[in-house]
């Protein structure tokens, strides 16, 4: 059968399809009101639950519950949006939206535990867990730090501070970077000394693609740790247990580490090599130039273990960095105004020469362990140590101070119009300093249920070379600064050589006792130490003391307190005057 519409037909019902569409389709609102949520958080108990992260999706802020779980948040109007709460062993919970304007909706929601509960944490050591200043630190935390300086550091910054973001070095409670213990392994790690600032700074010694365990004491350590004042790094590396690597490349730093064992398991290995160039961090400095920072090393740590009881680990760094600087020019304006004067001063100063700067790091250690028991433990340890730096500067400066012209309709723009003064400097130096410490140490612990006791004893002999030569020349106006009529007299020199050989006896013993169980304990940690100094002839006895206390509460809270004597002899940093001459009497701080 054949339908046939007429055309007068076919005409009419399409006018009266268009006019129905028409008529259903409402007049857009204008964007830009506003709406509001509010409402109330429980949890599965129907209790209500205070701090609730309440955020919009895709916004970077929001809101928190308050104590009494309610919550009110102003949200987009005529249009869609999405409302999560998330909150820590919870599942997140999503709750989608279209709301007019000035319109205001009640929920109520109810959180469930679940998917996004952490990993669970087995307390099995409570005296670890009762260490005064104790801060533990997961590894995988300090290898995507949004940084220039990555690595374990970087998170320790996190928690003291530090105003220098090109250095991995920190200050705790006031005290200077070098009153910082870090070791690895047990072995102590020791720092390059001639470094002037972060643009010369290389690589950290941790690798944190090899780091197993962070514990780190911002103060108030036990008498197992040695003899600085402000802080402790306590850093394991991995033992593997199978192959294994990662890898990365990055704009500053390269890298990638591998680690594996044996078929018997009995060899295992971890390598880990690293480069790193601050070359584009130090691209806007105030001097322009070309700097050329580059650092790279090497580390590795084999462990052998011949049976149930004994074991042996070896750890070995081989770490260079170089810092070449030439320097061009330098630019600087300050405004200066007063009743009878206002300009922009400036200072343009052309530079002539270069610096280099070399710094070679090798540690080689090693360590047998002896299990006797479960109970018991005896470590012994060999390490050598060996820093050898060098500085070579021979930079000329000649510069031009006066008003700047900041007229822009003017050829002379930025330029010094009205000289005030000019001169002409040069900076000289050929340092070297090379250090060797050599160690020999044992290490001991005994756990008789309620008593955890450790000893240790360790002799360490430190050879110290050091040769310094600087100088400074000023000219002002064509003398010399200092002026002396005839005699042509530098600024500053300093020219003197050290050669020092230094003994130091050390060693400690500590008991920290158990009182209570697991849900109800009190942790006593006393200790002394003791440390002799060949150099200025000082014996130290340093007594530490540290408690906590761990309330049956509902929440878990631990009460930690510390005290103790911290004394720090001199090192070399210390013994060096600023005109070079060594002063071998200084007592420790």
């Amino acid at each position: 059968m054949k339908i046939v519409f007429h055309q007068t037909w076919l005409t009419a019902i399409c006018f009266l399809l268009s006019v129905t569409v028409f008529s259903q389709k409402k007049p857009a609102r204008p964007a830009g009101g506003f709406a509001f949520v509010s409402g109330k958080v429980l949890d599965e108990n129907e209790n209500p639950l205070a701090k609730v992260s309440v955020v919009i999706l895709g916004k970077q802020s929001g809101i928190a519950t308050n104590d009494s779980g309610t919550f009110r948040l102003k949200v987009p109007a005529d249009r869609a949006f999405a409302i999560q709460f998330t909150y820590s062993g919870y599942k997140i919970e999503q709750r989608n939206f279209l709301m007019n304007e000035n319109e205001e909706e009640v929920i109520t929601v109810r959180m469930e535990r679940g998917a996004t509960v952490l990993q669970g944490v087995t307390v099995t050591n409570q005296r670890e867990r009762g260490n005064a200043g104790l801060i533990q630190v997961n590894p995988k935390y300090t290898l995507n730090l949004p940084t220039p300086i990555t690595g374990v550091e970087s998170l320790i910054k996190i928690f003291v501070g530090s105003n220098n973001e090109l250095t991995s070095q920190y200050n705790v409670r006031g005290g200077s970077y070098d009153e910082n213990l870090i070791y690895v392994n047990d072995f102590e790690i020791f720092r390059p000394y001639l470094v002037r600032n972060g643009q010369q700074e290389g690589l950290s010694f941790i690798n944190p693609e090899m780091v197993r365990n962070i514990n780190f004491y911002a103060g108030g350590f036990q008498a197992k740790y040695g003899d600085k004042m402000s802080s402790v790094l306590d850093i394991q590396y991995k033992k593997p247990r199978s192959f294994g690597g990662s890898a990365y490349v990055g704009i500053l730093e390269q890298g990638f580490h591998l680690e594996g064992t044996s078929s018997n398991n009995k060899l295992s290995y971890l390598i880990g090599v690293r480069n790193r160039s601050n070359k584009n961090l130090l691209s806007k400095q105030e001097t322009k130039g070309n700097y050329v920072p580059s650092s790279a090393d090497v580390q590795a740590l084999i462990n052998y273990q011949f049976n149930s009881k004994w074991q042996a680990e070896f750890l070995g760094n081989i770490s260079q960095t170089k810092f070449s600087l030439h320097p061009e020019f330098s630019q600087l304006t300050s405004s200066v105004f007063s009743p009878y004067f206002a300009a922009n001063l400036g200072l343009d100063i052309f530079f002539e020469g270069q610096e280099k700067d070399q710094y070679v790091t090798n540690m080689l250690g090693v360590s047998t362990t002896y299990q006797a028991n479960r109970h018991l433990r005896l470590k012994w340890l060999a390490s050598r140590f060996e820093n050898d730096e060098q500085e070579n500067i021979d930079i000329i400066g000649a510069y031009l101070f006066g008003e700047r012209d900041f007229d822009k309709s003017k050829a002379a723009y930025g330029l010094i119009v009205n000289p005030l003064g000019a001169g002409l400097f040069q900076n000289y130096a050929r340092n070297k300093l090379d250090i060797t410490d050599w160690n020999i140490s044992h290490k001991g612990f005994l756990d008789k249920g309620k008593h955890a006791f450790q000893w240790g004893i360790g002799l360490d002999r430190t050879l110290i070379n050091d040769k310094l030569n600087e100088w400074e020349y000023q000219d002002s106006a064509g003398y010399s600064l200092p002026y002396t009529p005839n005699i042509l007299q530098l600024n500053s020199v300093i020219k003197s050589t050290a050669d020092l050989a230094i003994n130091k006896l050390s060693g400690y013993f500590q008991d920290n006792i158990l009182f209570g169980d697991t849900a109800r304990s009190f942790t006593l940690q006393a200790g002394i130490r003791y440390n002799y100094n060949s150099l200025n002839k000082e014996f130290l006895i340093s007594p530490r003391i540290g408690a906590s206390w761990k309330p049956d509460w509902k929440r878990d809270i631990v009460f930690r307190v510390a005290a103790g004597v911290y004394d720090q002899p001199p090192f070399y940093r210390e013994l060096r005057r600023y005109d070079g001459t060594v002063n071998t009497d200084v007592k420790a701080q």
